[in-house]
């Protein structure tokens, strides 16, 4: 940061609730000229072209194609400028995590995944994921993000980032995401469970974006959904709102679960109980057996190319999984409501016979009224949606009129970008 030399006068506050109102209006399309934001913000014209001046000197708006004649001087359209600053996101899951560095529209600029087990414990996963996003400032020289976001595999207390009484999360119970890293960066930070993110970014960014309620269904190592309701999150009380995977589908008592009950659909029917099956049963198969023997253990990757390959075992596992997640899933809708159901996660490497399997089973237990106008895809984000959703947290987050008016005014990069901006014109 250049310092304001100590002998300079104190500098009048920047009034930065309409500037970040007006920022907001032009950043979410409501408004694109400055006609349009003196009808919408009820400011004078004089009031609403002087903060127009000082988004643009921040650079987060600039001017675009002109505007339609209404006689007179032809004044330009607003546009907002994503380009003006960036955030980092990072998508934890339970053994692997995604982080990118993405502009303020939520467009990844680069991104790097890498393996990795949550179970290894708190400190060790966040100086992983710390580790990723410096080399990710080396790639794209973005050493200053504006905001993180993080996504989590386990129930979020979204007002503190504190992970609560994750149930296959050892060790992370009370453990907060955004302290730790605020200790690391001088950015805000939000955290969020990492079903609610993929369905954030897929009802944002995903195609088709229509704009309706969506049900994101995550089925990878675990099993877990995310709600959009009139583009809102649906999170819950204690922030476990979609957590489905400790739902209780059977009595076996060999359905033992990691989060030590028995009968959860994710020990029935998730990536990691069927990979215990495969690994029990593999003689059943001859492709699984041969990659147990090489490698002396069985990965997804594996059972996703034996699926592929139609291997009797790998598909009866696969169909055997969709039904059950079917069942869950057309009660979910049922209850709901929404206008899509987006399939994500791990299973999607499998090709396209879960998705098949489980729309028939949807669509046979829904009533009339649920599947009516029912859309059901895959997700289309190449398994990006997760950590495109956690950098829109940030951003959107941060761009919220009362907060980005608390942020201009920070030492962060934004505020010193304002400071720098009112030092300039106290001079001139």
């Amino acid at each position: 940061m250049t310092a304001v030399p100590a002998s300079q006068p104190v500098l009048p506050s920047l009034d930065t609730a309409p500037l970040a109102l007006v920022v907001d209006l032009v950043r979410s399309g409501r408004a694109a000229t400055r006609r349009e934001l003196t009808t919408l913000t009820g400011l004078s014209r004089k009031v609403v072209a002087q903060r127009v001046d000082q988004a643009l000197d921040l650079g987060l708006l600039e001017l675009g194609d002109l505007a339609p004649s209404e006689g007179g001087r032809q004044a330009r359209m607003l546009r907002f400028r994503p380009a003006a600053g960036h955030v980092y996101a990072a998508l934890v899951g339970v053994s692997e995590f995604t982080v990118a560095v993405l502009d303020l529209a939520g467009e990844i600029v680069e991104s790097h995944h890498q393996d990795w087990n949550v179970d290894t414990g708190p400190e060790p996963t966040m100086k992983q994921i710390d580790g990723a996003f410096e080399l990710l400032a080396r790639r794209t020289g973005v050493t200053a993000p504006w905001a993180v976001g993080v996504g989590m595999p386990g129930p979020v207390e979204f007002a503190t980032g504190r992970l609560v009484a994750p149930p296959i999360m050892p060790g992370w119970d009370g453990f907060s995401v955004r302290s730790w890293l605020r200790d690391h960066y001088d950015a805000p930070v939000w955290v969020d469970n990492d079903a609610n993110l993929m369905a954030f970014g897929e009802w944002t960014r995903g195609v088709p974006a229509d704009g309706r309620d969506l049900l994101f269904l995550k089925v990878g190592t675990g099993v877990g959904a995310g709600l959009i309701v009139r583009g809102r999150v649906l999170r819950g009380q204690q922030g476990a709102a979609g957590d489905i995977g400790h739902i209780h589908v059977t009595d076996d008592p060999e359905a033992r679960c990691r989060c030590g009950r028995t009968g959860c659909l994710e020990a029935v029917a998730s990536g990691w109980a069927l990979l215990r099956r495969a690994t029990q049963q593999a003689s059943e198969s001859p492709l699984l057996a041969q990659v147990l023997r090489e490698r002396g253990e069985i990965k997804g990757g594996d059972l996703g190319e034996a699926v592929r390959a139609e291997d009797p075992f790998a598909v009866r596992l696969v169909d055997e999984a969709s039904e059950v997640i079917a069942g869950v899933t057309a009660n979910l809708l049922n209850f709901c409501n929404p206008g899509v159901l987006v399939v994500g996660g791990g299973v999607l490497r499998t090709g396209t016979r879960f998705l098949d399997q489980l729309s028939r089973t949807v669509l046979e237990r829904c009533t009339d009224l649920v599947r009516r106008d029912l859309t059901i895809r895959p997700a289309s984000l190449d398994h990006l949606e997760g950590v495109t959703g956690a950098g829109l947290l940030a951003a959107e987050n941060l761009l919220a009129p009362a907060a980005l008016s608390r942020w201009i005014d920070r030492g962060t990069p934004l505020g010193q970008a304002a400071l720098l901006q009112r030092f300039s014109a106290d001079l001139a």
